[in-house]
């Protein structure tokens, strides 16, 4: 049975009460400061007049502070064999003082301020030492008295703004409205959780730090190899040139044997006190001796005194002790910080690497999909034919590898809920889920719900559709590492023409191409574009583009000509300004990164600048005989009941009819069939498009509609 004196310690224990290796060192540093205290109370005693004041004693007497002192030693030598003074369990502090340039006297102010956050008898003699027990904390002045330092000397400036245990974060000095000695100290417990052995991140910066991930599988690409190079050497700017610049960062750092913190640059944006979670970011990252990586810069607003403000106080807070990595699209601009970073272009990658990410997230999201499913197989298999799959069915995404991360968990989850492996379909929904909300705010969203069989569409036309969801697929391939788009300025993006009359098919079909390309598409609307005030209609379409390059979605400019109209001679102010909006869209389109289609009824409206920068036109002609009779089964559909003499070649025979126009006569027949309660028969087909015709404003000929001209003439209300 132990004696009061020697009462096991506080804090972590071994099962026999011996203190782990990993805080031995802490321990031993932390009995000389007890030792410190002990002959700090003896002095006070011995200089008390009156130690046995009754005054005295309701705060805490020298014979209780003895008390106090003999219950339990908690820093005595810790038995057993003794921990090299090399060993890694014993280098925290060693770690400590030369990431942050301590020396000996910092380490034991340090220790001082700390002890009450390890040992709470500290609490009850630092109010005796205070003489006052409510001051439970070292003040400035006792920590110097009990490391032997001179208060009215330099040990003073040791807790001035950028000594180095205040300007790293490492001590915090309160009451700043006291005199300098009797400001308290208090050490943030992050600090002493790491010296105890904790590494979790800092809980001030939850939700704005994750730590990152290691590299994904063996070796490294050439790009990583860069950023792990020029990290070594400072500031580190990445520019996105369609990359995935925050995971390669992290994977850069990860590789050089440091933890990449990946910070959320909105976050940091939106913090209440984002000066002082500057300062706790630069401290965790060189506490746990790692680097940052902020991004993407546009979030920021780096242009705007705030952003840039940011921008250059995390440089200064880092100021060289722990690489800093930024990214972004935007170049760097020299207003953001004072020191000028390494630039790295971060191109996209090639497919094999996107399918190693992909199948890498896969693997792990299926194995934490549920036990007992084989959610992690199929197209996560290491297979040739499993790679060659992954390959085709990710080819057209452009993902960093977070959205590849977050997908494939979805992918996985609802394999699992079917217990079967990963398909391409399951992918698709996945990476729609991660498409932000930014552009349906700028334009209807449409998840496609048709497919190639669906359209009934000219050979020519059916095959320049064709081409346009090959380029999307290939694009990465073709301009990115053939460079088949070097240059001035010019993106990645496929932009497309839709050209024919209005119901032949031009909308359908770019909802074919979204869903074969596994894309949602976004119809823009016009009424949110234009705008009468001069400049308007361009930022409104710029922030349309903007948000475009960002997602994984096909882009459709319904009734283009409305927007990419010709330009004209200038006779007045309108007409200049006019010109001017032409002008920068021929611009933006060729810088676009998306994938665009533009649809017009008259492909003479648009301007003729615009035909050099389109990949694709697709022309939509009338339908003829044959394709009309297709439309008319298409949209009838099978459940629609049929009279034995409904006569459907006839009527694509004489109607000439678009598509458009076909759904909608077959809507109307199919409402006076289920007026009438009988089968849909070819007099009821006629009055649809008889009254289909009359909308349209079209003639109505004996010669087309012949004897049933007379029998589809409106009849009187009520069932026949």
């Amino acid at each position: 049975m132990t004696t009061a004196h020697q009462a096991p310690r506080p804090g972590l224990h071994a099962p026999d009460g011996t203190p782990p290796t990993a805080v031995a060192d802490l321990w031993e540093r932390l009995g000389r400061i007890e030792r410190r205290v002990r002959l700090a109370v003896a002095v006070r005693r011995d200089a008390d007049p009156e130690p046995d004041d009754p005054f005295r004693g309701q705060y805490l007497t020298a014979a209780a502070a003895e008390r106090v002192l003999d219950s339990r030693d908690a820093f005595r030598p810790v038995p057993g064999p003794d921990t090299p003074a090399d060993s890694p369990e014993r280098g925290r502090i060693a770690a400590l003082v030369e990431r942050f340039g301590l020396v000996a006297p910092d380490v034991d102010l340090l220790l001082v301020a700390m002890a009450p956050d390890i040992d709470a008898r500290f609490e009850r003699l630092y109010g005796y030492l205070n003489d006052d027990l409510t001051r439970r904390r070292a003040t400035i002045g006792l920590a110097l008295e009990l490391c032997g330092l001179p208060a009215a000397g330099a040990g003073r400036f040791r807790f001035g703004p950028s000594a180095p245990l205040v300007a790293a974060g490492l001590v915090e000095v309160l009451e700043p409205e006291r005199p300098l000695l009797s400001r308290v100290l208090r050490v943030p417990d992050r600090i002493t959780a790491h010296l105890l052995g904790d590494d979790e991140v800092d809980g001030r910066l939850h939700g704005l730090v994750r730590v990152g991930e290691p590299p994904e599988g063996p070796g490294a690409c050439p790009t990583t190899l860069r950023i792990a190079a020029a990290a070594g050497t400072g500031l580190v700017h990445l520019l996105d040139r369609g990359g995935d610049p925050g995971g390669l960062a992290a994977d850069a750092l990860a590789s050089a044997g440091l933890r990449p913190l990946v910070v959320d640059a909105a976050a940091l944006a939106a913090a209440p006190a984002p000066d002082r979670t500057v300062r706790v970011l630069a401290a965790e990252a060189r506490l746990s001796g790692g680097g940052l990586v902020l991004g993407p810069l546009e979030t920021l607003a780096p242009e705007q005194p705030e952003g840039a403000a940011l921008v250059g106080a995390l440089c200064a807070a880092v100021g060289g002790g722990s690489p800093l990595i930024v990214y972004g699209k935007k170049n760097w601009d020299p207003l953001w910080a004072g020191e000028s970073p390494v630039t790295v272009t971060v191109p996209p990658p090639d497919p094999a690497d996107a399918a190693r990410r992909w199948r890498h997230a896969l693997t792990g999201a299926g194995a934490g999909a549920g036990a007992g499913t084989d959610a992690g197989a199929g197209l996560a298999a290491g297979t040739a034919t499993a790679d060659a799959d992954l390959a085709d069915a990710t080819r057209a995404y452009r993902l960093d590898s977070g959205q590849i991360r977050r997908a494939a968990a979805v992918a996985s989850r609802l394999a699992a809920l079917e217990g079967r492996p990963v398909e391409a379909r399951d992918l698709r929904t996945a990476v729609r889920a991660q498409n932000g909300a930014g552009l349906a705010r700028l334009a209807r969203r449409i998840e496609p719900a048709v497919g190639w069989d669906d359209l009934v569409l000219p050979p020519a036309t059916r095959r320049q559709l064709s081409d346009l969801a090959l380029r999307a697929r290939h694009r990465e391939q073709v301009l990115g590492q053939w460079r088949m788009r070097p240059g001035g300025g010019r993106g990645r993006g496929i932009v497309a023409l839709f050209a024919g009359e209005s119901g032949t098919g031009k909308t359908m079909s770019a909802e074919v191409v979204a869903a074969d390309l596994g894309m949602e598409l976004y119809v823009v609307d016009l009424s949110s574009v234009v705008d009468k005030y001069v400049g308007e209609t361009e930022k409104n379409l710029e922030r349309i583009f903007a948000e475009a390059s960002d997602v994984n979605a096909v882009l459709l400019f319904d009734e283009a000509d409305a927007v990419f109209g010709k330009r004209s001679q200038v006779k007045d102010a309108q007409d200049r300004h006019a010109n001017v909006e032409s002008a920068y869209l021929l611009q933006r389109v060729e810088s676009f990164d998306g994938i665009a289609v533009l649809t017009t009824n008259l492909r003479a409206n648009l301007d003729e600048a615009f035909t050099r920068r389109l990949d694709v036109v697709a022309d939509f002609p009338v339908p003829d005989a044959q394709q009309r009779l297709a439309l008319w089964e298409r949209c009838l559909g099978t459940e629609v009941p049929r009279a034995p003499g409904l006569d459907l070649p006839t009527c694509a025979e004489r109607f000439e009819l678009t598509g458009g126009s076909i759904r909608a006569c077959a809507v109307t027949a199919a409402y006076q069939a289920a007026e009438s309660g009988r089968p849909l028969d070819t007099e009821q087909l006629v009055a649809a498009v008889l009254a289909e015709y009359r909308k349209l404003g079209r003639l109505v000929l004996d010669s087309e509609f012949g004897p049933w001209l007379e029998r589809a003439r409106p009849r009187p209300a009520g069932r026949a």
